[in-house]
């Protein structure tokens, strides 16, 4: 007899166990099929893993610097790669447990193993059976007839034909994260978030960095201003940034890869590393069991995430949204509160903050310039770290703050941060944003002094031609 429940959960990352936690806190019986770790790429191959190691460079960006500072010897300071790596699994090993203890707090079964939807057969009239084979080979498979499903298989990492990734000498971030030594030297193809953030990470720990860039710009999906002034610094750290150009071919030669690029001269690195996005997880999943409709670009779901099977819902990466992980634990938590038949109001994508954890750090949320509806009428407003009081005692004054004004109606549209402590600072504007307020509250609204808060303050004022350090 196959087992019943009220809610199965492919996938056990980040929007996967977030949906099983608030569906089980809501009294629903939940079983969640998870083939690798709970907690997904985000906890073991993506957000907290590089986020540690940033963290490294950033204490021995500090050391180095340390003279500003007025403390001496910074010369003595070395990399301990492999203490990094230490400290960052032991980061990523306390979440883990931490996310398994959730899990089993909740009283939810979770199943070491793969789940593919069947269609109409003896177990159920409609589709949506799950069929779990489990990474115990000597354990059979079983069948699961849940009232719903929730499907949150995640992503897995793009390349391209002429760079057939073998985690060793041309890798993903994936492989990335397992490598043992630094490089000497390490071409990164792409330039969007992932690639940017290990090239800051890298340069920082001494390895010789050079982006490639097919687009004519850094972070495409940001403002011109902030690629720009991104693009600066990298180039003062001497990061190597090649825009507008495309990798040919990659040939391993004695250990080393030789990179062909358009137009330009061969280069010769110790590894290359293909950061080009990630594709959602789509396939062997018995999708074509059902009349559930996906693509390349992931499954097909309305605002409340139901694919066309109704009681069939997908979230997260491996559908076509904002490919986040607070993303995904929110569309998580809509699509539990949409199957309990709760009032639920569509996420507004435009709000979700954006976050680049490079040095300088980046957050935005809302608009920028580039992808402003046409008849909108606004006014820009920008300050410089650099007129901070608090950024200065940082030493960080590079950067800066820009809100966007609405000018018929007086809305907050968006703003972008390029600087210390951005990805921080963002939630006070996406806290404004959600609660729809105007640039001139939050310009009105008392910050601390000295924070680097009243950057965000100003340029809101600046918006009205009010700004008083500027």
């Amino acid at each position: 007899m196959a087992e019943q429940t009220d809610l199965l959960v492919l996938g056990g990352g980040t929007g996967g166990y977030v949906s099983a936690i608030s569906a089980a806190q809501a009294g629903l019986n939940v079983v969640l099929v998870e083939q690798d770790k709970l907690g997904g790429t985000c906890l073991h191959r993506g957000c907290i893993p590089t986020k540690a190691l940033l963290r490294s460079a950033e204490v021995y960006d500090t050391i180095k610097r340390s003279g500003e500072f007025g403390i001496e010897q910074a010369e003595t300071a070395v990399v301990n790669f492999q203490r990094m790596q230490e400290r960052k699994q032991g980061i990523v090993n306390q979440l883990h447990q931490g996310v398994e203890e959730l899990c089993k707090k909740n009283k939810i079964r979770v199943l070491k193993g793969t789940g593919a939807v069947l269609g109409p057969s003896i177990f159920s009239p409609v589709s949506g059976a799950i069929a779990v084979t489990f990474n115990d080979k000597s354990q059979e498979e079983e069948i699961i007839v849940p009232k719903n499903v929730i499907i949150a298989t995640g992503s897995s990492p793009k390349t391209l034909p002429n760079l057939p990734l073998d985690e060793e000498n041309i890798l993903s971030s994936d492989g990335m994260l397992r490598l043992e030594n630094l490089p000497q030297s390490i071409m990164i193809v792409g330039g969007g978030v992932i690639g940017v953030e290990w090239a800051s990470l890298l340069n920082s720990l001494g390895v010789d960095v050079t982006i490639v860039e097919f687009f004519d710009r850094l972070l495409v999906n940001e403002s011109a201003t902030i690629s720009k002034e991104l693009k600066r610094t990298f180039s003062k750290k001497g990061i190597k940034v090649l825009l507008k150009s495309k990798v040919t071919e990659a040939e391993i030669q004695e250990g080393k890869v030789k990179v062909a690029i358009d137009g330009q001269e061969p280069l010769l690195v110790e590894k290359v590393m293909v950061a080009i996005g990630r594709s959602a997880n789509v396939e062997r999943l018995g999708l074509q069991n059902t009349s559930i409709k996906y693509n390349e670009k992931g499954i097909e779901v309305n605002q409340h995430y139901q694919t066309t099977e109704g009681h069939i819902y997908a979230i997260g990466d491996c559908i076509d949204t904002l490919q986040l992980a607070h993303v995904a634990m929110k569309e998580g938590e809509l699509a539990v509160s949409h199957l309990l038949q709760q009032k639920t109001e569509p996420l507004n994508y435009k709000n979700v903050p954006r976050a680049v954890y490079t040095n300088p750090e980046i957050a935005s949320v809302g608009y920028v310039k580039e992808n402003l509806p046409e008849d909108k009428k606004v006014k820009f407003g920008r300050f410089n770290f650099s007129g901070n009081g608090k950024s200065l005692v940082y030493g960080e004054k590079a950067g800066f703050v820009e809100v966007i004004r609405d000018l018929d109606t007086d809305d907050l549209l968006g703003v972008s941060i390029i600087g210390p402590h951005a990805t921080d600072l963002i939630s006070e504007v996406s806290t404004a944003l959600y609660l729809d307020a105007s640039p001139f509250e939050i310009g009105e609204a008392v910050h601390p002094h000295p924070t680097l808060s009243e950057a965000i303050q100003e340029a809101a004022l600046d918006t009205y031609g009010k700004a008083i350090h500027k």
